[in-house]
């Protein structure tokens, strides 16, 4: 559907098309300070992890003794969901706390499942980012790693509420080294791009230092760091240190070396003695893709399967949430903005619908708390592909189901799985359970409602943004650039404005 048309069926004139303030945090209740406990958040994203490439979510071929100590003195959520099976709409999930139906972030202009480069597309300026909602509350932020959310001058982490950003502006798959025709995948600072293409092999690397940087500059402070890794999502690199030294090849190199960052970040907070007043979550974008290791749950990235969406999850605070235990109520990547929200003293934005939960009792006492959510959607980009409520999730007949990248459609008849019995989705009891699939079936009837289905908007949704002429972010003059050492540009992005 083409924007205006998309417009035209929300009920939307061209105006509301417009892009309207720029300013990370417009239209944002007046400056609060936090109160004294207000705790720092730490959110580490991983790209394309399996649910199973943790040693302590049972990987035997990889090894991550920090992420196992993280674990180890808080809680693996073993139930924890992405919104999507790949990038753009789970992070768009998780920086607004809506599905990507709600903030129209499923798919790019072309009809692809992720936005590429010179998109004219990106995240709604309108909509309030968890940066943004901790900035007005004078929390220091920093993004640091892969955005995927808009690369026109809008949509930039800087101007989402971010007071800084290092890193790709999207994955690190989309340069003119692997896509001809695209530009050289750009390495930027705030809005200036440093070096291009980026020298892939120490990103990792640099992410780490620029967070240890970051909670040491803002140690007396509460701060947000949002750091999400490029790694391991293909093309593979990983640093000298850690290259060929895995038992899982390239990819497991990829994952030590993110066990190593993780390391050096708890020592930073240790260091200046902030590790129980920080929430450190650890989790991933989607689920992953060979090689990567899903098991036991079905299916890899890009769908609606369990391997998709339910990603490995770590939450820690020493003092208030108990270590070494497991969560196995459902929650997902849209909570973090209404819990992060409450714990700084707040709760989450009134004037719209906001889809996650405060899962603090999840947290605290992971063993006792039940989920909050009543129905969990799964969209494969704009279709609804399946729902799930308590253990049972029903995969909905379907005469056109999308899958794949750019695949064919198929024909999906319709199958039931008990979750709690069955994570591998393998034995399907769609026939014993009619009353279920009723249910499901009606609960199904409400998404399409609300958020929308195919090509027809929801009630709710609310629209993307849009720029009216994208242009790529490219070197527009040499400079030299001392802080990183190295020959770096400054970006054409400004000029487009």
């Amino acid at each position: 559907m083409k924007r205006r048309e998309f417009a035209k069926a929300l009920g939307l004139g061209a105006a509301a098309l417009a892009i309207p303030d720029f300013r990370a945090g417009a239209g944002l209740r007046s400056r609060r300070e936090p109160g004294a406990d207000a705790p720092n958040f730490v959110l580490i994203l991983a790209d394309d992890l399996g649910y199973s490439d943790l040693g302590c979510f049972g990987s035997k071929n990889h090894r991550t003794p920090n992420l196992d100590r993280l674990a180890a003195q808080g809680v693996r959520m073993t139930s924890f969901y992405s919104t999507s099976g790949v990038c753009t709409p789970s992070r768009a999930s998780l920086m607004t706390g809506c599905y990507p139906r709600r903030v129209s972030m499923y798919e790019d202009e072309a009809g692809d499942w992720v936005l590429f480069p010179v998109s004219r597309k990106g995240l709604n300026p309108s909509e309030i980012t968890l940066a943004e909602f901790l900035k007005k509350r004078v929390y220091a932020t920093a993004c640091i790693g892969k955005w995927h959310l808009g690369d026109q001058p809008p949509f930039l982490p800087t101007m989402r509420g971010f007071d800084e950003y290092f890193g790709l502006p999207y994955s690190n798959d989309m340069g003119a080294e692997q896509r001809p025709q695209n530009p050289p995948l750009p390495l930027m600072r705030n809005e200036d791009v440093i070096e291009a293409p980026a020298d892939q092999d120490t990103l990792t690397e640099r992410y780490t230092s620029e967070a240890v940087r970051f909670i040491t500059k803002n140690k007396a402070r509460p701060f947000f760091l949002y750091l999400a890794h490029s790694m391991p999502h293909t093309p593979l690199h990983s640093g000298e240190r850690f290259r060929g030294k895995s038992a899982d090849g390239t990819y497991g190199d990829a994952v030590e070396e993110i066990d190593w960052s993780t390391g050096e970040i708890l020592a930073a907070l240790e260091k200046h003695g902030l590790d129980r007043r920080t929430l450190v979550v650890f989790t991933s974008d989607n689920g992953g893709v060979r090689p990567a290791n899903n098991a036991p749950l079905s299916g890899t990235k890009g769908g609606t399967a369990e391997g998709s969406m339910r990603v490995p999850c770590i939450v820690r605070r020493p003092g208030l949430i108990p270590g070494g235990q497991e969560c196995r109520a459902l929650a997902t990547m849209m909570d973090f903005f209404p819990t992060f929200a409450r714990l700084a003293g707040s709760s989450a934005p009134s004037d719209r619908i906001i889809d996650g939960n405060d899962i603090r009792a999840l947290m605290e006492k992971p063993e006792a708390s039940k989920t909050p959510y009543e129905i969990f959607y799964y969209y494969y980009m704009g279709q609804l592909q399946a729902v799930r409520s308590g253990p049972w999730k029903l995969h909905l007949p379907l005469q056109e189901k999308r899958h794949g990248w750019r695949q064919p459609p198929i024909v999906e008849p319709g199958r039931l799985y008990d979750l709690d019995a069955d994570s591998a989705e393998s034995a399907d009891v769609i026939n014993k359970h009619p009353d279920v699939v009723a249910r499901l079936l009606a609960l199904a009837e409400r998404a399409r409602e609300d958020l929308g289905d195919g090509d027809k908007p929801g009630k709710n949704q609310r629209p993307a943004g849009w720029v009216e002429k994208a242009r790529p972010l490219l070197p527009s003059r040499r400079r030299s650039d001392s802080q990183e050492g190295r020959v770096g540009f400054k970006t054409s992005a400004r000029q487009s404005e």
